[in-house]
């Protein structure tokens, strides 16, 4: 419960911004997550623990060998026989030494392999698991969240991993260790060391918990200062338009005078806290020693006792000192966890039915019945839709804006799930044969095509990637992508910047089409897909286009009519619903249609003969 509480505050963090499930992760699914990312190296993780514990043990031996070295100083006369017991004491401790090193760099080597590993592992279980989510659920979330909780959560494990080898189980077998042998020396100076790391553990966990307001109060003043900075470089064309430099220096000394105040706070509290920590292992260490002079005069204990609880009393103020950091960091790394394990374990929302078949088109009829689609509790988007596509047909669907052209084209791809009705291509229902069969049988020609940034030859074969370099050209040339590809430096080899910013909108609509073009599905939805070009290019790839529907089931969005006049048949929405359809000409002979008022604003060409 705790750990939920301050996940809340965390989450909160450095402007965070949270994705809403309905399925909020516990701690038992953070452990279970990063378990699965470890399983297959279990016995590394095994191997990585066992050492550190066998390292931080020895770690705890070798004191009382220093201790009977002194032993043998103090109570000794024969410096022959002393000097000889002496290098005997020394040789055990280099040996224990000698093995402490050489198990604690295993363990070194085991945790990076671990870790490394065991992070990619992270990061591929959940783009396996992203990748598989809704179209909906992307439209929702933000891409730069996401990829951010990908890395937070690989990240997450390393911190955790580390602070749990070199932190917590040395503090823990330290403790005990530490409090078990001085209790066998002196119980009494054991009690007292007990006192002060029961008092410091409590003290570090209630200092952490009680400033955590004040971390977050400083990473909200970070943020705030970030996304001011962010946003007047962004607009730095409409400051200096405006004359708003003065301005913006004025407001921006505001947010970093705010971020100092809240950051200097935090770490004045930290600086108190340490003196106060300080302070208490000064007084703990006169209090050992002042009861430890009057235990060695009564002979109870030695002078090498001295020296063990003075070695063991600098190793426990190592480990407390930075307990505060540990809860801190544990904090933070369960919070990074929890915004991905959230969403490992949301269910994807369009799943394969059990034993699903693969969809096998013969014709490539598309059948709609009773379709009824809303987003959520809205008001619905399609109602009642009844729609037959012949094999082979050729439909337009047009109207205006919110008609439910897009969903429609979505639904067959089955990108929402039907909330009644059902579709079917070739008598299959398409919610009853696998998505990645269904889709490969489509070739979709989006309104605003999205690149790789990666080369054109690789965005173009992603149409079908196990095309030949002379598959992909020929694609390519149908397309009349060689018109501007020809005139680049590195050719097909060029890269297109992310999402193929550094093409032109005409030119990433011609590589969409090469990429269908090569994909030769037999069903073909263009989805605006003239939409960003130009006169001159869209008359050259008409032929294309001609060559592309060519003994396929199409289907085309437009808003521009000129593109859509020789289809075999157009259908008009409205509303969700089908309100006409009929030829071009069939459409235009009614005396009153929308089609018709469309068609009396708008002229052009394409595809017309």
């Amino acid at each position: 419960m705790v750990i939920t509480c301050y996940y809340l505050s965390f989450s909160s963090m450095n402007g965070k911004e949270k994705i809403k499930t309905k399925n909020q992760a516990k701690l038992r699914d953070i452990i279970r997550a990063f378990w699965r990312g470890m399983k297959p190296q279990h016995w590394a993780f095994y191997l990585m623990v066992i050492t550190f514990g066998v390292f931080d043990v020895a770690n705890l031996v070798v004191p009382l060998y220093y201790k009977k070295f002194f032993d043998i100083i103090t109570v000794t006369s024969n410096k022959a026989a002393t000097a000889s017991a002496l290098v005997h004491v020394l040789i055990i401790i280099f040996l224990i030494n000698a093995a402490a090193w050489f198990i604690f760099r295993i363990g070194l080597f085991t945790t990076n392999h671990l870790e490394a590993n065991t992070m990619s592992r992270l990061r591929q279980i959940s783009f396996d698991h992203l990748v598989g989510h809704s179209h909906s659920f992307f439209a929702d979330n933000f891409s730069g969240s996401l990829v951010q909780r990908v890395n937070r959560f690989s990240r997450a494990f390393e911190n955790l991993c580390d602070v749990m080898v070199f932190n917590v189980l040395p503090l823990v077998i330290q403790v005990v260790g530490v409090i078990i042998v001085v209790w066998l020396q002196q119980p009494f100076i054991a009690e007292m060391m007990l006192v002060w790391v029961l008092i410091s553990l409590v003290g570090n966990y209630a200092f952490s918990t009680w400033k955590l307001k004040y971390d977050l109060r400083s990473s909200s003043a970070d943020s705030a200062t970030t996304a001011r900075l962010s946003d007047d470089i962004t607009n730095q064309a409409t400051i200096i338009s405006f004359a708003g430099s003065s301005h913006e220096k004025d407001e921006f000394k505001k947010v970093s005078l705010a971020q100092a105040r809240a950051t200097w706070t935090a770490w004045d509290l930290s600086s108190v806290f340490d003196s106060v920590q300080a302070g208490l292992m000064v007084l703990i260490e006169f209090f050992v020693f002042y009861y430890g002079i009057h235990f060695w005069q009564a002979g109870t204990i030695t002078v090498g006792t001295f020296v063990l609880i003075q070695v063991y009393i600098l190793g426990l103020a190592q480990q407390l000192w930075g307990f505060s950091r540990i809860v801190r960091t544990i904090y933070q790394s369960i919070a990074d966890a929890e915004e991905m394990v959230s969403l490992l374990i949301l269910p994807h929302e369009i799943q394969n039915i059990p034993d699903a078949s693969p969809l096998a088109v013969q014709k490539g009829e598309i059948i709609l019945k009773d379709t009824s689609f809303a987003f959520g509790e809205n008001q619905p988007v399609l109602k009642d839709l009844n729609l037959t596509i012949a094999g082979g047909e050729k439909i337009a669907v047009i109207g205006p804006s919110g008609a439910g052209k897009s969903t429609l084209v979505r639904l067959i791809l089955r990108l929402y799930n039907l909330k009644e009705g059902r579709i079917t291509i070739d008598n299959q229902d398409i919610q009853k044969v696998t998505q990645e069969s269904l889709r490969e049988s489509i070739s979709l020609v989006p309104q605003d095509p999205i690149l790789f940034h990666r080369s054109l030859m690789e965005n173009i074969r992603y149409g079908r990637r196990d095309a030949t370099d002379e598959e992909v050209i020929k694609a390519a040339k149908l397309a009349h992508c060689d018109d501007f590809i020809d005139a680049l430096p590195l050719k097909y080899e060029t890269f297109v910047g992310e999402r193929g910013v550094k093409l032109s909108g005409g030119e990433r609509q011609r590589v969409a089409i090469a990429r269908a073009i090569l994909k030769n599905a037999p069903i073909l939805i263009l989805d605006e897909a003239t939409s960003s070009l130009d006169s001159h290019s869209e008359s050259l790839i008409q032929d294309a286009l001609d060559k592309l529907m060519k003994d396929k089931t199409v289907i085309v969005i437009a808003h521009r009519l000129s593109t859509i006049r020789k289809m075999d048949r157009i259908i008009v929405l409205e509303n969700g619903k089908i309100i006409e359809e009929g030829t071009h000409e069939d459409l235009l002979d009614k005396k009153e249609s929308l089609y018709k008022n469309l068609w009396s604003l708008q002229a052009g060409g394409f595809l017309a003969s």
